[in-house]
């Protein structure tokens, strides 16, 4: 059964036939994609299985409509890559189309991590999972870095319980809730391995790529013009030597990283603004220069400042 949000009567005709641009434009779902496109540079393959994902789940719906038995889509997916590289908010557009197609009844998102779902004694964390359980039903459940629930080296770690109440939740109440687990690639696959349960249960792997050096400068771009604050020609082109130099060394976190050297420079801006002092025109306000963007560590010892190291966890 799907939920009871259901597609106009208009989309079914008298002779048993569907229009599917109408059901298509009733779900909202283009415009949904649309602002994928807008919001995330790069990633044409996860955009790709988000709009097959979406023509299954329509057309899985429409078929119910015209009566042809058929099972509800197994719904919970697994997205894995390297942080920054877009997930969340793929997570948070995935919940406004399976709100639109009629498979959740909220359509809202709520992100977790093991601290939420994980007690630290006995009977810690039955009232932890399910509290998180309770907020996200009708809706998305984001469990980043999942597999920090599962830890077999400690035999009084507590993670197990929340795995097993997830199990039963994700095959219980499947048609109110659905499950995104996502982290590193590699993480996953061992995190999946030692918990076969889990991974039968997932119908969606989407794998978010490290995005290049020229979506990155993009991605800067559209972050200072949301922000009002421009490059100029020198500062352009350090802040892609810095990009350069920081995709090589640990902790790169994809457009994470892009985003806190941007508000880093905007903290140095602003502090030589004022040691600066008198009369400023607001295209100074505006632009951040190079030597703004070249006082990082990176330039100088090659080596990320505090900042950076703690992205990967941010």
């Amino acid at each position: 059964m799907m939920t009871s949000s259901q597609p106009p009567p208009s989309v079914v005709s008298n002779d048993a036939r569907v229009d599917l641009d109408r059901a298509y434009r009733a779900s909202n779902t283009q415009q949904i994609l649309d602002e994928v496109d807008r919001e995330l540079v790069g990633l044409a393959p996860i955009k790709t299985r988000i709009r097959e994902i979406a023509a299954l789940l329509l057309i899985a719906r429409l078929r119910q409509e015209l009566g042809i038995t058929t099972e509800r889509p197994t719904l919970h997916m697994s997205f894995t890559g390297r942080p920054g590289t877009g997930k969340t908010t793929v997570a948070l557009r995935m919940a406004k189309i399976l709100h639109g197609l009629g498979y959740v009844r909220k359509g809202h998102l709520v992100v977790a991590s093991r601290d939420d779902l994980v007690g630290q004694y006995v009977g810690h964390t039955a009232p932890k999972t399910k509290e998180v359980l309770k907020k996200a039903m009708g809706g998305v459940l984001f469990i980043d870095e999942a597999y920090y629930l599962y830890r077999p080296e400690n035999e009084r770690d507590y993670g197990q319980e929340a795995i097993e109440m997830l199990l039963q939740v994700m095959e219980n109440q499947r048609e109110d809730l659905v499950v995104i687990l996502a982290g590193y690639k590699d993480r996953m696959e061992t995190f999946f391995h030692a918990n076969p349960g889990l991974h039968s249960r997932i119908a969606h792997h989407l794998d978010f790529p490290d995005y290049t050096l020229d979506e990155l400068m993009s991605i800067a771009e559209m972050m200072l013009r949301q922000t009002r604050y421009t490059f100029d020609d020198s500062s352009r082109q350090t802040f892609q030597e810095y990009l350069e130099l920081r995709m090589q060394q640990a902790h790169f976190a994809n457009a994470r990283s892009a985003r806190n050297a941007l508000d880093r420079a905007k903290l140095r801006q602003a502090s030589r603004l004022l040691q600066q002092g008198g009369q400023v025109s607001k295209e100074e306000l505006m632009r951040l220069d190079a030597n703004d963007i070249r006082a990082s560590r990176v330039f100088h010892n090659g080596h990320a400042d505090d900042a950076e190291v703690r992205e990967q966890n941010g």
